[in-house]
């Protein structure tokens, strides 16, 4: 971490600093990941990257190999583009908000393309959300999300699909139209 590139990325990205990441009760984090995560997600997985993990992710397109897709299709099969809330696996705070400024099928275009699911910059909940220097992009409470892996677009947040796959605290799923 000390050897890797310091960057600043762009405004609306909120930058952070390694003491969120700092050892707690559970790994990086005061809590162990969620037990019924969304969309089938698997827990140990969830575990290990969330909390144990600064560097790795789950396996590219393992998005793909969960309900995630056919779950959220099915919510749109009226023809509209709802907005999908995604939660911190570990605390169950909004961390994404997505897709905005594009349509679902644009959101699964470009996260089929990189294998994981990425947000952009208006996506990102900024209140719960921070970049570290080197690109890691992780939640204020220390849960390891994925990496700001900007493009000529602009940022673009590669996110573990079991990171945000938690359910909120209030146990109300918030969907927007």
């Amino acid at each position: 971490m000390g050897s890797e590139a310091s960057k600043v990325f762009p405004p609306p990205c909120v930058m952070g600093d390694e003491s969120i990441m700092s050892p707690k009760t559970y790994g990086t984090s005061a809590v162990p990941v969620q037990e019924n995560l969304r969309w089938g997600c698997d827990q140990k997985v969830a575990d290990r990257i969330c909390n144990f993990n600064r560097h790795y992710a789950e396996r590219s397109g393992y998005f793909l190999s969960t309900t995630f897709l056919t779950d959220e299709r099915e919510k749109r099969a009226d023809g509209g583009d709802k907005e999908i809330t995604f939660y911190d696996a570990d605390t169950g705070k909004p961390l994404f908000i997505a897709p905005r400024g594009r349509s679902f099928e644009d959101f699964v275009k470009e996260s089929r393309a990189h294998g994981w699911p990425s947000f952009r910059d208006e996506e990102v909940v900024w209140d719960n959300v921070r970049c570290l220097p080197d690109g890691e992009t992780v939640s204020i409470t220390g849960t390891h999300l994925g990496h700001n892996l900007p493009d000529g677009k602009g940022s673009r947040y590669c996110i573990n699909l079991v990171c945000v796959a938690g359910r909120p605290t209030d146990g109300e799923i918030t969907d927007v139209n």
